[in-house]
């Protein structure tokens, strides 16, 4: 069983892997908060394929974009 020590380690090597892929992210304009990026990673840790992954999230967004907008033309037909 690991020790506390050990934990606290692998912790903060995780949270400084997060750290680097967020400031990629950044530059990479991918609009993933650090909560996204983080579950998307995991994701991908346990098998998840990364190309389908992207088309989901991209998917997800424009599904998001239609119901804002659906939203906005129902408030404004009010």
């Amino acid at each position: 069983m690991p020790t506390t020590e050990e934990l606290q380690q692998k912790r903060e090597a995780a949270k400084e892997v997060i750290d680097v892929l967020q400031e990629i992210s950044l530059l990479l304009n991918t609009k993933l908060n650090r909560t996204q990026l983080s579950l998307s990673v995991s994701l991908i840790e346990n098998g998840v394929n990364p190309e389908a992954l992207a088309v989901v999230i991209k998917e997800l967004r424009k599904a998001g974009e239609k119901v804002r907008n659906d939203s906005a033309e129902s408030d404004l037909a009010d």
